[in-house]
C-alpha cells in the first residue's frame, strides 16, 4: 500500500500538478466551507486572558487564609491599536494581567501565542465589562453588529477558551435576543444555545457576517456546564461602555424615573388592557424628567427613540446607553390614544449618593486604593443601615483611576481592619497603605450588605 501511494504521487510528480476540484454542489459542505472561513478570520481577534491575583480561602477552605490565585478567561480585539474588552468578573482583583495574541487555528494549533502585559482602563461592574489595552498595533479587530438587525434563529459562533482550550469555536442560534435574566437584570441580554463553558466569559458571540454581536458573560446551569442557556452583553451596550470607559475611565448613566412592569394575561384582564402583553408604567417618581414629561401610572409604553418595544427587557436594552442630558423619545397608549412624550436623562441616582457628597479628592482619596473613603462617625453612621461594627472607612466612590478599577471594592463596603489591624481612622488606613511596599498582598476586611468577607490583591 505504501508502495502505491508513493508511485501515485510520483505520477502526479511526473505527469503535473492536480487539477483544481471543482465546487461542491452539496449545500452542507458549502455551508461548512463558510464556517470554516468566518471562523478563522474571526478568531484572530479573540485573546486568551491570564489573571494573577489574590483571593481569599485555602484548600482546606479556611476562608481567613489569603492565597494567590489565577484565572482565565477570554478578550476580544476591538481596535487594531490595542484595545481589548472583556468581562469585568475576569479581572476582578487582578494584580497582573496578561493577554496572548494568536493567529492559530486548528491546521497550526501548536503556534506560539504571543504573551503581552495589559493595563485595565476602565471597569464598569454594572454591565460587567472591561477594557484592557496591550502595547501592540496593526492587531486583527472585530466590528461591532446593528443589534437591531439581530433576529431569533440567527446563527451565531461564540469563540473563547473554555476550560483553557485557546481558540474554540462552537455553532449555535440566537435563542432571544433581549432576555432578561431575574427582575434586577440592568437590560436585556442576547441568548444563545452556542456551547458556553468557564473561560468563554469575555469572548465572542458573532453573526454570519463576522460581526460582534455580543460578549458572551454567563450561563444557567445545574451541572455546572453547558446545558444550552448561555447569554451575551449585546453590541450596543458593549460598544456605548468601551466608548465611555475609553474616554473617562469610567461610565455615566441616565434614568427617567419610572418603573415598568411586563404586562400578565392576568393584568391585562384585571384592568381591562388594550392589549395582553407589553409595558407598563407602574409608578411615576415625583420632580423626576418622566413626571415633567407628563408620563402617567397606567400608560403603556410600545416604543423607545423608534424602537418597537413589548417587554421591559427591551426597554431597558434601548435606554440603558442613554447618557444624563439626552433625550429619550418614547410612545405610548394612554385610554385608546397614542402620545409621545421628549423625556430628559437625569444623572442616577444611587444608594450612597449622600455619602459621595460628603466626599472630596482632596480630603479622602486613598491613592494606592483608588477610592475615596470617609471616616464612620455619628452623622455618617445615621445615613447607614446598622453595622456589624461601628466603626471603620467606609467606600464612598471609586476613583477612575488605580486599583480602584480592579479591586473588588463597591461603594457602602465599609472597611474594618488591613491585613489584621482594625480600621478606625481615615488616616490610619492612608497610612497603612502607604507604608506597604510595591507588590506587597493586601487584606482588607470589609462588610457589605451585613456580612464580613475578605477582599485581597497586590499593590501595583
Amino acid at each position: 500500500m505504501k508502495r502505491t501511494a508513493l508511485l501515485l504521487l510520483f505520477g502526479i510528480t511526473v505527469f503535473g500538478a492536480a487539477p483544481e476540484p471543482t465546487p461542491s454542489k452539496n449545500p452542507l459542505a458549502a455551508t461548512s466551507s463558510q464556517l470554516r472561513t468566518l471562523t478563522r478570520d474571526a478568531s484572530r481577534a479573540v485573546v486568551e486572558i491570564e489573571v494573577t491575583g489574590y483571593g481569599s480561602g485555602g484548600e482546606d477552605g479556611n476562608v481567613g487564609v489569603v492565597t494567590r490565585q489565577q484565572g482565565l478567561g477570554s478578550g476580544v480585539i476591538i481596535d487594531p491599536d490595542g484595545y481589548i474588552v472583556t468581562n469585568a468578573h475576569v479581572v476582578a482583583g487582578a494584580m497582573d494581567v496578561k493577554v496572548l495574541l494568536s493567529s492559530a487555528t486548528d491546521e497550526d494549533d501548536d503556534a506560539s501565542p504571543r504573551r503581552l502585559d495589559a493595563n485595565v482602563l476602565g471597569v464598569d461592574r454594572d454591565s460587567d465589562l472591561a477594557l484592557l489595552k496591550v502595547n501592540a498595533s496593526d492587531l486583527p479587530a472585530l466590528t461591532f453588529a446593528s443589534i437591531e438587525s439581530l433576529r431569533q434563529g440567527d446563527l451565531v459562533l461564540a469563540i473563547g477558551n473554555p476550560m483553557g482550550l485557546r481558540n474554540s469555536v462552537s455553532l449555535g442560534v440566537v435563542s432571544a435576543t433581549a432576555r432578561a435574566v431575574g427582575e434586577t437584570s440592568p437590560f436585556g441580554y442576547i441568548q444563545t444555545d452556542a456551547s458556553i463553558n468557564p473561560g468563554n466569559s469575555g469572548g465572542a458571540l458573532i453573526d454570519a457576517e463576522g460581526r460582534l454581536v455580543g460578549i458572551n458573560t454567563f450561563i444557567l446551569s445545574r451541572s455546572g456546564g453547558n446545558e444550552g442557556l448561555g447569554f451575551a452583553i449585546p453590541a450596543n451596550i458593549v460598544q456605548d461602555v468601551v466608548t465611555q470607559l475609553r474616554a473617562h475611565g469610567r461610565v455615566e448613566r441616565g434614568e427617567i424615573g419610572i418603573l415598568m412592569q411586563d404586562i400578565s394575561p392576568a393584568m391585562s384582564s384585571a384592568l381591562s388592557l388594550p392589549r395582553a402583553r407589553g409595558v407598563i408604567v407602574a409608578d411615576v417618581t415625583p420632580e423626576s424628567p418622566a413626571a415633567a414629561a407628563g408620563l402617567q401610572i397606567g400608560d403603556l409604553l410600545t416604543s423607545v427613540n423608534g424602537v418597537r418595544v413589548s417587554s421591559v427587557s427591551q426597554f431597558r436594552s434601548y435606554a440603558y446607553s442613554q447618557r444624563p442630558g439626552q433625550t429619550v423619545h418614547v410612545e405610548l397608549m394612554r385610554d385608546g390614544d397614542t402620545h409621545r412624550a421628549d423625556i430628559v436623562m437625569r444623572p442616577r441616582h444611587t444608594a450612597y449618593d449622600p455619602l459621595a457628597a460628603l466626599s472630596s479628592p482632596d480630603t479622602h482619596l486613598i491613592p494606592r486604593l483608588g477610592i475615596l473613603g470617609i471616616e464612620i462617625d455619628r452623622d455618617v453612621a445615621a445615613l447607614l443601615p446598622p453595622l456589624r461594627e461601628q466603626s471603620g472607612v467606609i467606600v464612598a466612590t471609586r476613583a477612575a483611576e488605580g486599583l480602584g478599577q480592579v479591586v473588588d471594592l463597591q461603594a457602602g463596603d465599609v472597611i474594618h481592619a488591613i491585613n489584621g489591624s482594625p480600621v478606625a481612622t481615615l488616616e490610619f488606613l492612608r497610612n497603612k497603605v502607604s507604608e506597604l511596599g510595591r507588590g506587597s498582598a493586601v487584606a482588607l476586611q470589609i462588610e457589605r450588605d451585613g456580612q464580613m468577607q475578605y477582599v485581597a490583591f497586590q499593590l501595583e
